[in-house]
């Protein structure tokens, strides 16, 4: 039976890292194995475990909470147990994970999404979780809708300009924050008007087919906000089929440095574009790697960590990133991030600056 599963998850995209050199880590991807962000987030990872001389192996849940907790179950209940387990809280399936893990011997690491506050009261410490790395999801949010606003610049008196807004899952904690940051900025501006948000799924085809509906019905619209790439794409695809021209007639905006959204952003059809997220599987394995060779982080910043990286991208910035995701290692030597025999001043410079330099 057990052979079974494990030849099905390989079926739905399993995809292993080199022989065993060092510490062994497992990633429980929530995504697709066709989905433009997750693939570049597993690229990034294995770019770091190639340097650090980690064995990384990487199954993918094609967007399915329930095939995750399944792949984790066999994982940590099975023979060939994993140093540490590295995985997203994504539609909020970390207490499953948790109580899975008991006992088992392997050490836990978050990313992206981390526990919520009633998730944390309910669980309570545990010596297995060792720490979690997320992302500036709120902050996000409002920075997008913000430059968009700025970009589309004040209007007269009395009048209105007309947004729409496609978000991810509700049960999504990056989606939810993404939004909650969309808000405060559009309370910020009265003169912009919400005429609808919409839960688009993280999909292209799905935010289509809502975008033709909402475009006929709202024609006036001007600005555009979209959590992620593929929903963006799918909002500029029902508007030029009204003849609208995306980035002239109206502003588009994403979050996700996939490369054809920074191809998008470079042509002009994205105004604004966030990234830089998709890294923080490769600076957890930084920090991975540092705990194995007894670094304690506590002393480097915190187990728990919000790092900035969401961050208005411009045209420049876009074809640098498109450079280097053509190159096989991203350019970037890991190694040199350990904290490993620096003094407790040091800080982990986690960032898309430090990429591009």
């Amino acid at each position: 039976m057990l052979k079974f599963f494990y030849t099905f998850l390989l079926m739905l995209g399993a995809v292993y890292g080199p022989v065993a050199r060092g510490e062994s880590v497992l990633f429980l991807n929530p995504g697709k194995t066709d989905e433009a962000f997750w693939i570049s987030y597993a690229q990034f990872m294995q770019a770091a475990a190639t340097d650090l001389g980690i064995d990384l192996r990487i199954l993918y849940a094609q967007r399915m909470p329930e095939l995750t907790v399944a792949q984790a179950r066999l994982v940590l209940q099975g023979p060939e147990r994993p140093d540490y387990l590295v995985f997203v809280n994504e539609q909020y399936v970390a207490p499953q994970i948790l109580r899975l893990a008991e006992g088992s011997g392997v050490k836990l690491f978050m990313v992206n999404a981390a526990l919520t506050a009633n998730q944390i009261s309910l669980l309570g410490e545990r010596a297995d979780l060792l720490g979690s790395l997320v992302p500036n999801d709120e902050e996000g949010g409002y920075l997008m809708l913000k430059e968009l606003i700025r970009q589309h610049g004040p209007v007269p008196p009395g009048q209105v300009i007309e947004l729409l807004a496609f978000s991810g899952l509700k049960i999504t904690p990056s989606s939810q924050l993404r939004e909650q940051g969309m808000m405060r900025a559009l309370a910020e501006h009265p003169e912009v008007r919400l005429r609808q948000l919409v839960y688009g799924g993280w999909t292209r085809e799905r935010a289509y087919e809502q975008a033709k509906l909402l475009l006929r019905r709202y024609p006036k619209v001007s600005l555009v906000w979209s959590a992620n790439d593929e929903m963006a794409f799918g909002a500029m695809q029902a508007y030029s089929e009204t003849g609208g021209v995306p980035g002239k007639d109206a502003l588009f905006s994403a979050i996700n440095t996939s490369p054809a959204a920074l191809h998008a952003k470079v042509d002009g059809r994205l105004s604004v574009l966030l990234g830089g997220h998709f890294t923080l599987g490769g600076w957890a394995l930084v920090e991975l790697h540092d705990m194995d060779q007894g670094v304690d982080l506590s002393h480097y910043g915190g187990r728990d960590r919000r790092i900035p990286l969401l961050q208005i991208i411009d045209k420049a910035q876009a074809r640098r990133m498109l450079d280097m995701g053509a190159t096989p290692d991203y350019g970037v030597d890991f190694r040199r991030f350990s904290a490993k025999g620096r003094p407790t001043s040091y800080r982990y410079p986690f960032s898309l600056q430090t990429l591009m330099r």
